[in-house]
């Protein structure tokens, strides 16, 4: 039975009163409203290009919400269940159908990376990690209960991952680690381009790691912030609430929105070719300038991720599951 529910601070649906829920993304609400959209830099104009992909959908077995989406290639691609119903619950594709993955555990599971297909890293609620080898699922101590949001790396010894509380683990190749992280508001994601490039993002605030401390960059935003991705050192993107983008270009970040849908995952090949997706469907890529397409769906996009620029992939709510390919 599915209940009435309010989003989660994972972007999920959550029935009142489950474990897990927070009122963050109400006060974010709160906010957006009252702050108008920032005016869009020349670079950052909307345009009404055709879509450079055509999306379809897939049907699977699951109408829970999907957060994050991570493979090692086109036929291994796998998508963590976080919430509501099942916990424990993994999504894996084969390049031609999705089946679901019971794992060791009954938490759900909110981020996933890894650096091969032999070497793959889950983490969700209660301070969750997991490890696929290539064959099988197995639980990892992580030091902590906070939830966990996010896990993404460099090599299969630098491994991040942020969650509620501020909570940031390092994993060096043998075990997982507590670094502080000077914040206790909620961090919801982690992405690095090296050792000593890592970035995470939560609440308003961007913490950059240099490879030795990790430092609080000022934005000026008083948007919430909710992920984040590079394409260089010198060009980091981050994305928000009411459309907010952020963007780092190795000395200042410049901001701006397209549309007032919040935005809760993005990624991309390059910096010609960056993917957004949010609120109501939202997806929205960047070629130089921004276009909004069509996705088909109205459900809260929440993660995207792909293997090449006509290869993407973006999840949501419902059990939601979208492939963009090039037309024909």
């Amino acid at each position: 039975m599915w209940f009435a529910t309010k989003h989660s601070r994972f972007g999920c649906r959550v029935p009142p009163g489950v474990k897990g829920a927070s009122t963050f993304t109400q006060r974010a609400r709160l906010m957006s409203a009252v702050v108008a959209p920032l005016l869009l830099t020349s670079c950052h104009e909307s345009s009404t290009a055709p879509n450079p992909l055509v999306w379809s959908s897939f049907r699977t077995a699951t109408i829970q919400t999907l957060s994050s989406v991570w493979g090692s290639s086109d036929s291994d691609i796998w998508v963590p269940v976080n919430c509501c119903g099942t916990g424990g619950m993994i999504l894996h594709y084969d390049g031609t159908f999705w089946t679901m993955i019971t794992t060791r555990t009954t938490q759900y599971l909110a981020g996933v990376w890894g650096s091969s297909a032999s070497d793959v890293w889950a983490v969700g609620w209660n301070g969750t990690i997991l490890h696929y080898n290539g064959t099988s699922w197995s639980s990892v101590s992580s030091g902590t209960t906070q939830n966990l949001n996010s896990v993404s790396g460099t090599s299969s010894s630098d491994v991040w991952a942020v969650g509620d509380g501020g909570t940031l683990l390092h994993y060096n190749g043998i075990s997982w680690s507590s670094v502080t992280s000077g914040t206790s508001a909620s961090l919801h994601a982690v992405w690095g381009n090296s050792g000593s490039d890592v970035w995470a993002v939560g609440s308003t605030i961007i913490f950059h790691y240099d490879g030795a401390s990790w430092s609080a960059r000022t934005t000026g935003t008083t948007q919430f912030v909710y992920d984040v991705w590079g394409a260089d050192a010198s060009d980091i993107w981050v994305v928000g609430d009411a459309g907010t983008f952020l963007r780092y270009t190795g000395a200042d970040w410049s901001s701006g929105s397209i549309t007032t849908q919040y935005l809760r995952g993005v990624w991309g090949t390059s910096a010609s070719d960056i993917w957004a997706v949010g609120d109501v469907g939202t997806i929205l890529h960047y070629n130089g300038k921004w276009s909004s397409l069509s996705s088909g769906t109205t459900e809260p996009l929440l993660g995207v991720w792909g293997t090449s620029s006509t290869n993407v992939w973006a999840v949501g709510d419902l059990g939601t599951i979208l492939h963009g390919s090039p037309a024909g």
